[in-house]
């Protein structure tokens, strides 16, 4: 049941939810909707990629794939966010590149 790179990616996008944080609570006092909806991509980023490592292949791919939809979708949330002046660009900055990062790993894992 160990596996490393299930660990690692994990580990990462509690780290990116941990940094998004403060982030989602910021947005959520001027746009509930918005900040619920970041909240539940970013949580759905994590179920489903832990749900890819106990998957069958086939399987495994579309859980990996909904996990990069998520992580997409939270992306554009908290620039839309931005947009919209709830947060600054430069608030945004590390946990933006933190999900492309994350991103990647991500897409990797649904070309196997």
């Amino acid at each position: 049941m160990h596996n490393p790179l299930r660990q690692q990616l994990q580990d990462q996008v509690l780290h990116i939810i941990q940094q998004a944080r403060p982030l989602v609570e910021a947005v959520a006092r001027r746009d509930r909707d918005l900040a619920s909806q970041v909240r539940r991509a970013l949580s759905s980023v994590a179920l489903n990629l832990s749900e890819g490592f106990g998957s069958t292949s086939g399987n495994a791919r579309l859980r990996f794939e909904s996990a990069r939809g998520s992580l997409y979708e939270a992306h554009a949330g908290l620039r839309v966010a931005a947009a919209w002046g709830y947060l600054s660009a430069q608030d945004c900055g590390p946990v933006l590149a933190a999900m492309d990062q994350l991103g990647a790993r991500v897409f990797g894992l649904s070309r196997r």
